[in-house]
Formats: structure tokens, C-alpha cells, sequence
């Protein structure tokens, strides 16, 4: 099978990231929140403006783009998937958004970079804009393992998704619509639809 693998919420723990980020962004620029985790935008899930959500953003995205951790087992699970035969594609709509300086245009390099530094393997990228039907379609992904809601609902018109699981994702099912939990969970499930 050809297995399409998202980035942020999926390779990583966005979700968490933003929390701890974004509230300790909050602090230090002394602003009140109230967390919803059920909201999968930034600013709906801290209850800030959008242009505090672009300051945190410039502010974190190159550490959490090359320096924050992979999710537990994720290198270890993708290349058992590879040893069984399958194809890996990263496809992620990671762009340079929050990026400035002598850092913008720099995303497909530290998107590599990040890759390589936490043993992720991978046969192709897939840069995409928000929307990643087309791109699962016109790549022939067998299975898409994705988190945010939106693509998750429209990928599976087409194909299986496997759902990280997520607060702001928990509410999601449907036809072609499995949830997983971690790592293993994937690795798990595809051996079923293997079968």
C-alpha cells in the first residue's frame, strides 16, 4: 500500500504544542485565554485574536518546524510499514507561514531536516495547500493517516483515513474513518487492512 502520513498532528503532537506555546506565550505577553480543545484553529482554541495567534506563530514556528520531538514510535512504526513493504508519503501543507527573515523559504528545508534529525523515513513529500484530497488522489495514497477535521472528512470520501486521535477530532466518524491512538495503533490497524 501507498500510505500518506500528515505532519503536524500526526507525526507530532500539535495539539499539546500549542497549549503549552501558546500559554506561555500568553503569559509573557499578558494575555487571557480560555482553552477549548475541541477547536482545531489556534485562535478559537486559546480565545485570541488572529494577530496574536501570527506573533506566536513567528515567534515559535522555526523551534517547533526543526526542534520539537516526533511523536513516541512514530520512526520506529514507519519503518516497520516500509520493512513490510509499503510506501511511505509525507504529505503535509506545511508552508512558510510564521516564518520571517533570513528563515522564510526555508520550510522544505527544515521540513527535511526535521525528518532526517528524528529517523523519519520517507520514499516522497507531498507539499500541498490546506485541502489534501487532490493531492492523496493524484499521488494514489491507499490510506491517508490525518488529524485535522476537514481534510479528514474529504480525504475519506475517496479513501480510508485513519484519524489521529485528537480532542478537536474526537466528535469525527464516518464511512472510510478509523481512529487511532498512537503509533502502534496505526501499525496495528493497517496489518488488519492488509488482510
Amino acid at each position: 500500500m501507498r500510505i500518506g502520513i500528515d505532519i503536524d498532528g500526526v507525526l507530532t503532537d500539535v495539539e499539546q504544542f500549542i497549549i503549552d506555546y501558546g500559554l506561555k506565550f500568553c503569559y509573557e505577553n499578558n494575555l487571557s485565554y480560555r482553552i477549548k480543545s475541541n477547536e482545531y484553529d489556534e485562535s478559537k482554541a486559546l480565545c485570541i485574536s488572529e494577530e496574536n495567534v501570527d506573533k506566536f506563530w513567528n515567534k515559535y514556528i522555526k523551534y517547533y518546524a526543526t526542534e520539537y520531538r516526533a511523536r513516541d514510535f512514530a520512526s520506529e512504526v514507519i519503518k516497520k510499514l516500509k520493512e513490510d513493504g509499503h510506501e511511505i508519503y509525507i504529505v503535509t501543507a506545511r508552508n512558510e507561514y510564521g516564518l520571517t527573515g533570513d528563515d522564510y523559504g526555508k520550510m522544505k528545508e527544515f521540513v527535511k531536516e526535521w525528518l532526517s534529525k528524528n529517523n523519519i523515513y520517507y520514499d516522497k513529500i507531498v507539499y500541498t495547500e490546506e485541502t489534501k484530497l487532490p493531492y492523496c488522489v493524484g499521488n494514489y495514497i491507499d490510506v491517508m493517516i490525518e488529524d485535522k477535521p476537514e481534510n479528514v472528512k474529504q480525504v475519506s470520501t475517496k479513501m480510508p483515513v485513519l484519524c489521529y486521535h485528537c480532542n478537536y477530532n474526537a466528535n469525527i466518524e464516518g464511512k472510510n474513518i478509523t481512529r487511532v491512538y498512537s503509533w502502534y495503533d496505526i501499525y496495528n490497524k493497517i496489518k488488519q487492512m492488509c488482510k
